[in-house]
């Protein structure tokens, strides 16, 4: 099980390399000393953040992975002389990785020496992989310049040429009445967002009492407690410190990415839109799903489960019990593994702190999970009215693989979109799952059978109840994909209707004229002098189509949407690549150099600047001549936007009417 263990671990640090942004934990230095006229000594050094850690080049295999340096040209310009030294470096033993790992904390020289083979040679270039690890691990590659010129030091490489200035000053906006941004963001659905997560978490963790991995342990456990110990109001206050405990683990689980949020704040934007990680969650949960299916079983290693088990045995009071809950979590996890992935993913695509909203999602997860042993500790009674363990368990198995299924294709259709493959369009997003609703409705019905199940399966009424509903949501779908119906209970889910097999008038939200460009859009608004909507979208933004589906096409904001106003949509996780001439490196403030290749950076860089926001959907109101509004709002009702339109209208209206007056 081993395998499975440095799975979860590689899996978490995939998450985060992937979305990692222009920060990091490692501030980097280098220099050079001459030694003769045709030998130098090269020195790298890394100031790393306190709780962090590097390794070494040199540390075992079969663990985290090593520094690695790449001297560019060597062999050609220069050789090397001897192996790149280092500093003084911690050797630790890794339980997980089960072998020694040789790192360096707070600080880490690297020196190598080289000998120039052609003296008019004045560069040497250095790149550099490294992880840098806090109980997770972060892949950075660096590059180095040295420059031998007249003892001239390493080149700055924050440094932004005179272009790239020139560029980044067009970004930035000379907006009028200016203040209004700076009033709160007006926005539904913050809070409830948050508690509906919590709610989903809590409803994941009632959906996981009902597996073959938690279910016949609850009567087991509460047993213990009640009838183990001589006194009852003892026994009770043990089992409610044990379901404690058990919402403390699972809310700990969640810790780690607070601690991606503090390293980097845009992290939900960045993985919510990766292509790449989009995809390997999509593997994931196909692998989740199989693993429901029955056809193999997901566990964390034995032996930790016997150790813990063995420490609560040992330790006994409070701690004992912490490690019981502990064991708990492990056993369970086959179980309970598929449906926290399934939450890790739906907090993804929501908005918001992905940190945040997953603390609340598993909080709620662990609340419904320990519910159950409080409850029956308190009420032992109740015991007796528990259904027996059998074959169900394994129908809510099942059923939980086709919705793994169904969420998979989701991250799917986020790459397709984002990396502009268009081989995920609408009608097939919705024809896949015609067909595993289909698929699930013959199961519940006994027409499907999997091989490890009964050839003659119970049909409960719970079970027929559930056949409808699925039966139900299969036809709900299918005039969804005939146009009969437009999936609105869905929005969010499927790819944007223009996103068709079939040819469309437009490639904008509900067919409406939009533009894609800002200066473009400026341009057209000054001509018909009509006020600007920007809107900074994405195409894997879930609440972005879920306001263009439910809110924009309300018959009395659609009219004002496609004849008031000039639409301007600034995809923020466009891929597409820039051509040469326009890309350039932005340099912020604050010194970090960021490079601007692709579209949605541009635009992303643009926001941020202009706007000081990071998420989408964005809201802004602009007149022609760049007069803000209105505030800006984000994810909010049919009634709020429309009303923030109208008071848009009036205020432009308003303007338009002092500047004839003026005249």
């Amino acid at each position: 099980m081993r395998q499975i263990t440095i799975f979860i671990v590689l899996f978490v640090s995939v998450l985060y390399s992937f979305s990692q942004s222009d920060e990091n934990p490692v501030e980097w230095s280098s220099e050079w000393k001459k030694i003769s006229e045709t030998e130098y000594e090269l020195i790298f050094k890394a100031s790393i953040y306190k709780g962090w850690h590097i390794y070494s080049q040199y540390t075992d295999e079969g663990g985290s992975l090593p520094s690695e340096f790449t001297f560019k040209s060597a062999g050609e310009d220069y050789e090397l002389i001897g192996p790149t030294n280092e500093s003084e470096t911690i050797v630790e033993y890794s339980d997980i990785f089960e072998v020694d790992e040789t790192f360096f904390k707070d600080e880490a020289i690297f020196t190598q020496k080289i000998k120039l083979l052609d003296s008019d040679v004045r560069q040497v270039d250095v790149g550099l992989f490294y992880q840098v690890c806090k109980e997770v691990c972060i892949g950075v590659d660096e590059d180095f310049s040295f420059v031998f010129d007249g003892g001239a030091v390493a080149k700055d490489r924050q440094k932004v040429d005179q272009r790239s200035l020139a560029m980044g000053e067009e970004l930035k906006l000379n907006l009028k009445n200016k203040q209004l941004l700076s009033q709160s963001v007006s926005e539904v659905g913050t809070a409830t967002s948050l508690w509906s997560i919590f709610g989903l978490g809590f409803l994941g963790g009632l959906i996981a009492l009902l597996t073959p991995c938690v279910f016949p342990m609850i009567p087991l456990t509460v047993s213990f407690f009640t009838k183990h110990t001589e006194q009852r109001s003892k026994g009770i206050m043990n089992a409610l410190l044990y379901g404690f405990f058990i919402i403390l683990i699972y809310f700990l689980l969640s810790l780690p990415f607070h601690l991606f949020d503090s390293v980097d704040s845009q992290i939900l934007n960045t993985i919510a839109t990766n292509i790449w990680l989009n995809v390997l969650f999509f593997l994931i949960f196909v692998f989740f799903a199989f693993s429901f299916f029955g056809y193999y079983e997901l566990t964390l290693p034995s032996s930790w489960a016997n150790k813990m088990d063995a420490a609560s045995s040992k330790v006994g009071g409070a701690f004992g019990i912490f490690f019981m809950a502990v064991t708990l979590a492990i056993v369970s996890f086959s179980c309970t593994g598929p449906i926290l992935g399934g939450l890790l993913g739906s907090t993804v695509l929501e908005e918001g702190n992905v940190a945040t909203n997953l603390s609340m999602g598993m909080t709620g997860f662990g609340l419904a999970l320990a519910l159950p042993f409080a409850l029956f500790a308190l009420f032992p009674a109740w015991l007796n009215s528990l259904p027996k363990s059998g074959g169900w368990m394994n129908t809510v198995k099942v059923v939980l693989g086709f919705l793994e299924l169904a969420l998979a294709l989701k991250f799917l259709s986020n790459a397709d979109l984002v990396g502009n493959w268009g081989f995920l369009k609408r009608e097939i997003f919705v024809g896949i799952w015609v067909l595993l609703f289909l698929l699930l409705t013959l199961y519940l019905f006994g027409i499907l059978r999997f091989p490890h199940h009964g050839s003659n399966p119970r049909m409960s009424i719970l079970r027929k109840t559930a056949g409808l509903v699925s039966a139900g949501f299969f036809v709900y779908l299918s005039l969804g994909l005939l146009n009969v119906t437009d999936l609105k209970l869905l929005s969010g889910f499927p790819p944007p209707a223009f996103y068709s097999i079939f040819e469309t008038e437009s490639d904008c939200p509900l067919g409406i004229d939009c533009f894609k460009d800002f200066d473009q859009g400026v341009a057209y608004a000054q001509k018909i002098d009509k006020p600007i909507l920007l809107d900074f979208t994405g195409w894997a933004c879930v609440n972005c189509r879920k306001m263009e589906e439910n809110v924009w096409s309300e018959t009395d904001i659609y009219p004002l949407l496609k004849d008031e106003f000039v639409l301007i949509s600034l995809y923020i996780d466009d891929r597409k690549e820039l051509p040469i001439e326009e890309q350039f490196s932005f340099k912020f403030q604050s010194g970090r150099v960021k490079q601007i290749k692709t579209v949605g950076q541009k635009w992303g860089t643009f926001q941020s600047l202009n706007f000081n926001a990071a998420s989408q959907p964005y809201y802004v109101l602009l007149s022609p001549n760049l007069e803000v509004l209105n505030k800006a709002v984000q994810y909010t009702d049919a009634k709020a936007y429309r009303e923030w339109l109208m008071e848009g209208l009036r205020n432009f209206n308003e303007i338009a009417d002092s500047s004839v007056t003026t005249k």
